[in-house]
Order: structure tokens, then C-alpha cells, then sequence
């Protein structure tokens, strides 16, 4: 990522999410919460471009996977959920050096899922559209 689109995110009040494991290799991963809402972003880079040079759609689909499913830990108190189902409509190609973002927002919680949508924009273009379920696991231990 560019000191730019980092200073750019900073500035707009933007904070990095501390990550492990696969979402490390694509991230950093973005958070912000305005006006209640969580946002989420992902600066792209060299890193995630597919063969046409264009944004990977593995990449859009970990990110709206992974901001969903922080979304919904959000939502219920809950420490460990698991991607039930993720369906996604790629709607536009996002270009390297754009800033991803995800909005995720609740359409019903019950005891044991959640359901989320959330659109993946760049400035106000839609790339991608997604709804998933999650599903809240019991605490081990």
C-alpha cells in the first residue's frame, strides 16, 4: 500500500485491524465506525491483481466475508461464529490502487445465526453485492 492511500485513511479516521493468518497476506484490513455503523476498507495494491490486472475476486469475497462475520461477532457478543453461506454478485471490476469498502448491515439475528448483507464500493461505484450467514458456535471449553 502507498504512504499515500495510508495518510488518506489516517486522516479520514480510518484505523488498522490488528489480523492473522490468510487475511494478513491480503490486508491491512481498514475499520472506522461512523455514526454507529462500522465501515471497513481495503486499500489494493499490486498484490491482489488477477491476470486482466484488475482486482482479484477471491480478494472482494475474503474482504466482504471477513467484514461480514466481524459485523456479526459485533452484533452478538460472541467470540467465535462461522460462515454458514456467502453469496456474492460481482457487479463492476475494481481497478489496483482503489480503497475497497464494506458496510454490513444486519438484516435478523436469532440465537444461533446471522444474517448480513453488505455492498463493496469504491467511491460510489458498487463492485460487488454479498449476503451472508453466520453462525454463532458454542465457547469451547
Amino acid at each position: 500500500m502507498t504512504a499515500k492511500a495510508a495518510d488518506k485513511l489516517k486522516s479520514d479516521g480510518w484505523k488498522i485491524v490488528e489480523t492473522s493468518g490468510f487475511l494478513h497476506l491480503i490486508g491491512p484490513l481498514w475499520q472506522r465506525v461512523v455514526d454507529g455503523v462500522h465501515e471497513y476498507a481495503l486499500a489494493t495494491e499490486d498484490k491482489h491483481h488477477n491476470r486482466r490486472g484488475l482486482v482479484q475476486g477471491g480478494v472482494i469475497m475474503t474482504f466482504a466475508d471477513r467484514t461480514c462475520g466481524m459485523t456479526a461477532r459485533f452484533v452478538s457478543g460472541k467470540p467465535t461464529l462461522a460462515t454458514v453461506q456467502l453469496d456474492t454478485h460481482f457487479v463492476e471490476a475494481g481497478k489496483i490502487g482503489e480503497i475497497l469498502v464494506s458496510k454490513p448491515h444486519v438484516v435478523r439475528s436469532t440465537r444461533s445465526l446471522i444474517f448480513i448483507t453488505t455492498e463493496v464500493t469504491v467511491d460510489k461505484r458498487c463492485i460487488a453485492m454479498a449476503s451472508g450467514v453466520f453462525k454463532i458456535l458454542k465457547s469451547e471449553g
